[in-house]
């Protein structure tokens, strides 16, 4: 008979393993499908409802309100009852809410459609996180998580391009219903092929009872590595949310005049560099796992200065431009991941689920309270009716709410980190210099192996600020 341990080695990384991860995947990509099939719907939305930018904004919004607030909730949930009956109870509540969207008479029924998704899609992607973090162990799971994000972000080329194609052939309602049809499918295979692992692999077991799970949420809560989690979160995952799930198309078709089939690409074109991009940053995650949050910081940086080229560029913008930006969001998205990795390393197995769970809630709330301004500044600058309403101008002043609110993220991000870095001083005796001066000590390595008669001779000890 095996052991404990024994049982764990021929159970993770296995080919159950394998099995659990892709309908996870799929689950994943069903609910991103469900999420952004909004963002190529917008104009057919307002001409559908007749509604002004402000009025619009919260079919997105309120979407990504309840996700967000859920998200604690859920991690409190996955502790407590396991990943799988979240995954196939939001594969549910996102049919049932894709099906009201499709049958909706008014702009009311709409948003409460989009309500359930947002709730049903709250559940997913932690959940799968955490079977994830279950099922397999070592170097693997930081590119496993970032292989989740990137293929489940296929289901925004489902929405960019055949359910795009649905809707502006075969209309609304068939549209959003054959959406709705997908979630029966991951429901139905959530239900038949996924494990929480209990009683097979002592991680994956769950806290005894709620208030277990509620304590251990506090527990996660306060550690400083979770709020870093949290503002990488913040600050890299927004932009791109907002871009592709509502305001991109609009920008781009209305204010930049590009043609819709080309917004179709670039919202497609996210995706692929997401998967480009990602493998590459997860192995960076591994290689300097000091250095994720100046990671972080450049990937920011970088796309505040796209968006401020962008929005300063004189009419018309150039279509080159806006692909530019494009990639640059878009490297927000895998950069996010970094976010959840801070929640795994500086959180035990058991109260996992509640720390990415909080991690979660960064991106989503810049993210709506972003969606929900560029609607009403929108709307405020419009002074000359519909055909004035999605104006270059206008944009050019709505699309710069983002900036304060990232910013606020950056100085929060700051000051987590510095709270991290004295905790594992205390705790782990590691010391983390700046940066420049690791990359002083790495330049003055690599020139004393080129030129190794230049040595004084002195030992190389520099363990401070080095990678």
């Amino acid at each position: 008979m095996l052991s404990g341990a024994g049982r764990i080695v021929g159970v993770v990384n296995s080919r159950r393993s394998w099995i659990i991860f892709g309908v996870g995947v799929f689950a994943y990509l069903v609910a991103i499908l469900q999420r952004s099939s909004l963002g190529v719907a917008g104009v057919d939305a307002s001409q559908r409802f007749d509604s002004t930018a402000a009025a619009l904004s919260t079919l997105a919004v309120m979407q990504l309100a309840v996700y967000a607030v859920l998200q604690i909730p859920v991690g409190v949930l996955i502790d407590r009852l396991g990943p799988k009956t979240l995954i196939v109870s939001g594969a549910a509540l996102m049919c049932i809410g894709q099906v009201t969207v499709a049958l909706a008479p008014d702009l009311g029924g709409a948003v409460l459609g989009r309500i359930l998704v947002g709730a049903g899609d709250a559940t997913t992607f932690t959940s799968v996180m955490r079977l994830t973090n279950t099922w397999f162990t070592g170097k693997r799971v930081p590119q496993l998580n970032q292989w989740l994000g990137n293929l489940g972000q296929l289901g925004q080329v489902a929405s960019a391009i055949p359910f795009a194609a649905i809707l502006h052939t075969a209309g609304w309602t068939p549209a959003f219903l054959s959406a709705a049809s997908l979630s029966v499918l991951a429901f139905v295979l959530g239900l038949v092929l996924l494990s929480d692992g209990r009683g097979v692999i002592s991680t994956a077991e769950g806290a005894p009872d709620l208030r277990t799970a509620l304590k251990s949420l506090g527990e996660s809560f306060r550690r400083p590595g979770t709020q870093l989690g949290f503002w990488a979160h913040f600050v890299t995952q927004s932009p791109g949310t907002v871009f592709a799930l509502f305001w991109g198309f609009p920008f781009m078709v209305f204010g930049a005049g590009l043609s819709p089939a080309f917004a179709s690409g670039m919202l497609a074109l996210m995706v692929g560099v997401a998967i480009v991009v990602g493998p590459l940053l997860a192995l960076l995650m591994v290689r300097f796992p000091v250095r994720r949050s100046s990671l972080v910081l450049l990937i920011v940086v970088l796309m505040g200065l796209l968006w401020l080229v962008v929005l300063l560029w004189p009419a018309p913008i150039p279509a080159p431009l806006i692909v530019l930006l494009v990639v640059m969001i878009a490297i927000g998205g895998p950069a996010s991941q970094i976010g959840f990795d801070f929640a795994r390393t500086f959180n035990p197995a058991r109260r996992l689920g509640g720390a990415t769970g909080v991690v979660n809630v960064g991106g989503f709330t810049a993210s709506f309270v972003m969606m929900l301004l560029i609607g009403i500044v929108l709307d405020a600058l419009n002074t000359g009716g519909p055909e004035t309403l999605y104006s270059l101008d206008a944009f050019r002043v709505a699309l710069a709410v983002q900036f304060p609110i990232v910013g606020f993220g950056v100085v929060m991000l700051l000051a987590a980190r510095r709270r991290t870095r004295t905790l594992m001083r205390e705790e782990e005796g590691i010391e983390i210099g700046p940066l420049w001066v690791a990359l002083f000590t790495r330049m003055k390595r690599s020139r004393r192996k080129i030129l190794p008669d230049s040595s004084d001779g002195s030992p190389d000890t520099g363990q401070v600020g080095t990678d």
